[in-house]
């Protein structure tokens, strides 16, 4: 039986809609009728996250779970959230909610132990790397991870806040992220985790020729697999 995918959305909203054309691109569809069923909550009030790790900002929980609610009273029948800060805060998500979530950084890392990667670097935000939450689930996979230095971690969060969440994709300063790139690859890095939801966009936005792990688009062919549909892998 088929299955109906929710999503917690709204963080941010060009995120969501990356997530959303994902699983249309991730199914093996031939008519409208074929692709999954899909409703989306762009919840904008979800606070942010990282200020609430870091700078004991707002709890997000509450609008999680609000959110969560509103996708179940809509049918859906799994939860997936295009956001990887917001994966510090999932299980108190699930504690409240009967609906299955599925779990965006654990998929990604059990993708990149598939492929056999030593290191990879890790681009996120502030909130996601400091609370380790990728480099536990990596380490215990035998995988290496490489952050950015200070000034490339300011950069990352530069074209994550002043660029895709602003709505000011020509702000991002491309040069200088690619020096933070290159230097991360000078220390091993065999790919690059994109583990902001934006990122993906900003990879896409700016051209930069490097080889990726796509959270958003692993979660986006888990959900449609998930969901009983067949994925196309692109």
């Amino acid at each position: 039986m088929k299955k109906i995918i929710g999503i917690i959305g709204g963080m941010g909203p060009l995120a969501t809609a990356d997530l959303f054309e994902k699983i249309i691109r991730a199914t093996d569809a031939a008519r409208d009728q074929d692709f999954p069923h899909v409703i989306v909550d762009c919840n904008t009030d979800i606070p942010d996250r990282t200020a609430a790790i870091l700078m004991g900002g707002e709890d997000p929980v509450p609008q999680l779970v609000r959110s969560a609610n509103t996708l179940a009273a809509a049918g859906a029948d799994v939860l997936i959230m295009p956001c990887n800060t917001a994966h510090w805060f999932y299980d108190d998500l699930c504690l409240r909610t009967h609906l299955p979530v599925l779990h965006m950084l654990r998929l990604t890392a059990d993708h990149l132990e598939r492929t056999g990667v030593n290191a990879v670097g890790l681009l996120a935000t502030d909130g996601t790397i400091q609370t380790g939450i990728y480099e536990n689930l990596l380490s215990g996979r035998g995988i290496r991870v490489i952050k950015p230095d200070a000034p490339g971690q300011r950069r990352v969060m530069s074209a994550i806040y002043d660029g895709v969440k602003a709505g000011n994709l020509d702000a991002i300063d491309v040069a200088a992220l690619r020096c933070t790139l290159d230097a991360m690859i000078a220390q091993g890095a065999e790919c690059f985790v994109l583990g902001c939801t934006e990122l993906p966009i900003v990879f896409a936005q700016c051209e930069l020729p490097y080889p990726v792990a796509d959270p958003t688009q692993i979660l986006a062919e888990a959900a449609v697999s998930f969901a009983g549909y067949p994925v196309k892998k692109i």
